[in-house]
């Protein structure tokens, strides 16, 4: 699942290890014996600490990157100069704190002048000279700065409200001024008082005389004062993404209404500093009401704000299939004894209303003549670009991407983002789209409406950016192997992609400013993560070519790298639906007949591949196994990353279906083909891995002897919303899906020996899952399983000793019961 895969990512990227030269002389010494209490020990204690989140300085000069060699409690930041001995040198405070943050910030059209935020206040830095001056130091804080269309002043925000600074001048206009309040209408008086002030005037003349001095001063003083924008009242809703239009004439904006009624989860955490129980604020569950989204245009000249209209977004009114269909989607006999489907048939849907919908930006065009939003509809089914008129607010449509499950893939926005979206000229956007099944780059001329996809294959693009003379695009592309990420330059226009990196794995490539040198982080399948650097080249004809890579920083200590670690092969494995699933074997030197089966979290992240994986623990772990003469397998199962739309979305309305299925074929490859006793396989996971290894013990009787299930999702209707509403839609709406898909429901089902650990104070999928799984497998009156809870974990544990007894735990599970 999403949510836990960037939590792992976060927790699993700090080491970095290698594997020693296959060709150099190997010791006579005994092959070192791996433990559970060694291997889930403090990373940075016996195995290094890989660099990483590296970024160029302006000048292309020095690379800067965290790090950690000295095994600190944390890292710190490192630069190396490349006009010098290439060293790797501790960044010092006063250097450290007048860098410009790594990414944060926009240039100007020359890429000449940058603006950012750093610490709530605005800054201007010259790339050419390096020079920095601060625009703002005030209690207040100032983000988002941008520069105007004729780029002599910068917008920010402060306070919610829209400002633009002068940059010669410094003087400050106000160009918003938004209020958190209502409108009150005016008292009016009363016949009675209006009577009253009328005979008044009439009667006494000294009251007439003073009303008029004082209505000619009013009169006067109004003319004189600068103009100002008058009040826009939001009636508390939340003012977001506020933009100032190229021209300076128009501000778009989004108005958040939060939903009231939406009930928020509580994790009680009992270890704490206090001697109290405390209790943590988690999220609310799928189907919860959820807040409302509204896009406006304020006209500056008019001082007026209209909402853009939705109604006439081509299919605004389209329902999703499932809803289309009355019910019977699944025959009752793929379902056990439970709850009633509420799914609404046909004929209970009568004058579809408008769907909902997010609508993000605009991003605009150079000349400030085209504007183009991003509209998302809250049931995940479409996804459209938008050319905004702002002043008529009119929405002429570019693209529509619809997916009957849910659009998604690399370059794709989510609510929050605009996605790969880009101007190659003043009337040519670029973005990216699974229209053909593969995440590819497109580009559609917004005054036309011409469309041309520039790549396409059977591979994804997985991230694309113009260079900055918008004659290439540079591409991170799968289409080597789904298990190698390589770094490409491409004509705008499409055509060749000339290949920029040649190190087998993962290249994570941050190319410098002028665009010359190539700063790769790589990584092999038991490789981790290293710097490398490359310059580009460009022949006499034009053609670029990459030098030889340079390798920058070395992290592993001399403990680690005694013990040969495995490569584990990568494989394909033919489902019973005829494609192939990739997968990464570990092979013993002593077969015992015992096989155990990974399955990675995340639900939508890849493992089988040839670069290092996020799970290093588990990576370990199998290499330990593998010694004691178990075959070792994790595959990427239907819905894994990197496989393009029908792979992702291979479990829409039914998680634990073609992902399960997967597992079981596997299994049975296992035995086929690798001479493993069908009796004595083993399945383990965490996250979206513990939710498979639930229902494979549940649902697949003498398949798996036994499972680890690590803080599993066990229903479905209990996770997120963002997440699980893309795959199941909402559980109201939608209860035949989270009926089949969720674990609890089948837990009569189990036969094998099941483990299930799970942290206490985890606040994405709550304790609370496994509390209620416990109790139903009481009331089911089963005694072959156990569960574990660890006090102070979080989703990701972090503590050694918790890490080591739950791998304890789990190598005594398949011990005893293979």
């Amino acid at each position: 699942m999403k949510p836990s895969f960037f939590v792992l990512c976060s927790l699993l990227t700090l080491p970095a290890w290698a594997q020693p030269n296959p060709t150099a002389p190997q010791p006579t010494t005994a092959r070192p014996t791996l433990t559970v209490e060694k291997i889930m020990q403090d990373p940075k204690s016996w195995i290094g600490t890989a660099p990483s989140n590296p970024f160029w300085s302006e000048d292309a000069k020095t690379i800067y990157f965290s790090w950690n060699p000295a095994k600190a409690k944390s890292d710190s930041l490192y630069k190396i100069s490349l006009t010098a001995d290439r060293t790797p040198a501790k960044v010092q405070r006063p250097e450290r704190i007048a860098l410009p943050p790594a990414s944060a910030g926009t240039y100007n059209r020359a890429k000449t002048q940058r603006l950012y935020e750093k610490q709530g206040d605005l800054f201007w830095l010259d790339t050419r000279t390096g020079k920095v001056r601060q625009l703002t130091n005030t209690v207040d804080r100032e983000s988002n700065p941008t520069f105007s269309g004729d780029e002599q002043s910068i917008v920010f925000v402060r306070s919610s409200n829209v400002y633009r600074m002068n940059l010669m001048s410094g003087e400050i206009a106000q160009i918003t001024n938004f209020d958190a309040g209502s409108k009150k209408p005016d008292a009016k008086p009363s016949e009675q008082e209006t009577w009253l002030k009328r005979d008044q005037l009439s009667l006494f003349e000294v009251l007439k005389e003073r009303k008029e001095k004082k209505d000619e001063g009013d009169k006067i003083t109004k003319a004189e004062k600068p103009q100002q924008p008058k009040p826009l009242y939001t009636d508390g809703r939340t003012v977001t993404s506020q933009t100032l239009s190229p021209d300076g004439k128009f501000v778009t904006f989004n108005l958040v209404k939060t939903a009231k009624d939406a009930k928020t989860a509580i994790v009680p955490s009992y270890v704490t500093e206090t001697g109290f129980t405390e209790d943590l604020q988690a999220r609310t569950k799928v189907g919860a009401p959820a807040s409302s989204y509204e896009f406006f245009v304020y006209d500056v000249a008019k001082d007026t704000a209209i909402a853009v209209s939705t109604k006439d977004i081509p299919g605004i009114k389209d329902l999703p299939d499932y809803l289309k269909t009355s019910k019977g989607l699944v025959a009752s006999t793929d379902l056990k004894p439970g709850p009633a489907d509420t799914t609404k048939p046909a004929s209970l849907i009568t004058k579809p209303a408008d769907r909902k919908v997010i609508i993000v930006g605009p991003n605009w065009s150079e000349d400030g003549r085209y504007g183009v939003l991003v509209v998302r509809s809250v049931d995940n089914k479409d996804r459209w670009l938008m050319l905004l008129d702002p002043a008529t607010r009119k929405l002429k449509l570019l693209d529509r991407q619809r997916d009957e499950a849910w659009v998604g893939g690399p370059g794709v926005s989510w609510y929050s983002a605009l996605g790969t979206l880009g101007w190659v000229d003043n009337q040519t956007l670029y973005y990216q789209s699974e229209a053909d099944g593969y995440a590819h780059v497109y580009t559609v001329n917004v005054a036309t409406g011409e469309k041309k996809q520039l790549t396409k294959g059977k591979f994804e693009v997985q991230q694309a950016q113009l260079s900055k003379d918008k004659k290439y695009f540079f591409l991170t592309t799968n289409e080597v192997h789904p298990g190698e990420q390589h770094f490409y330059r491409m004509a705008v226009t499409g055509g060749e992609r000339v290949k920029l990196t040649t190190m087998t794995g993962a290249n994570d490539v941050s190319l410098s400013p002028d665009e010359t040198k190539l700063l790769i982080r790589h990584s092999y399948s038991n490789q981790p993560w290293e710097l490398y650097y490359a310059e580009l080249k460009t022949d006499k004809k034009g053609n670029i070519q990459p030098t030889q890579p340079v390798k920058l920083t070395s992290s592993l200590t001399n403990e680690f790298n005694a013990y040969p670690w495995r490569e584990p092969a990568v494989v394909t494995i033919k489902a019973r639906d005829g494609v192939d699933v990739y997968g990464r074997l570990y092979k013993p030197a002593n077969p015992n007949g015992k096989a155990v089966v990974f399955v990675h979290g995340a639900g939508y992240l890849q493992n089988a591949h040839k670069w290092w994986s996020q799970y290093f623990r588990e990576y370990m772990f199998h290499n330990l196994l593998a010694d004691k003469g178990y075959t070792v397998l994790d595959i990427d199962y239907r819905a894994s990353a990197g496989y393009g739309r029908d792979w992702r979305t291979g479990i829409y309305r039914h998680m634990g279906g073609k992902d399960l299925t997967d597992h079981v074929d596997a299994a049975q490859w296992l035995v086929q083909n690798h001479g493993i006793d069908a009796k004595r396989i083993g399945i383990y996971g965490g996250s979206y891995g513990g939710f498979i290894t639930l229902m494979a013990m549940f649902t697949q009787p003498g398949v798996f002897a036994a499972g680890a299930a690590l803080r599993p999702v066990t229903d479905w209707a209990a996770y997120n919303h963002p997440y699980t509403s893309a795959i199941l839609n909402e559980p109201q709406a939608d209860s035949l899906a989270y009926r089949r898909s969720s674990p609890i429901y089948f837990a009569d089902g189990l036969k094998g020996h099941l483990l299930i650990c799970h942290g206490m104070v985890d606040v994405n999928v709550h304790y609370q899952d496994v509390v209620r799984l416990a109790q139903r497998l009481i009331e089911l009156k089963k005694d072959n399983w156990e569960l574990a809870a660890y006090p102070v974990e979080d989703h990701g544990f972090v503590e050694p000793t918790s890490w080591t007894d739950e791998y304890k735990r789990i190598l005594k599970l398949f011990e005893e019961r293979l």
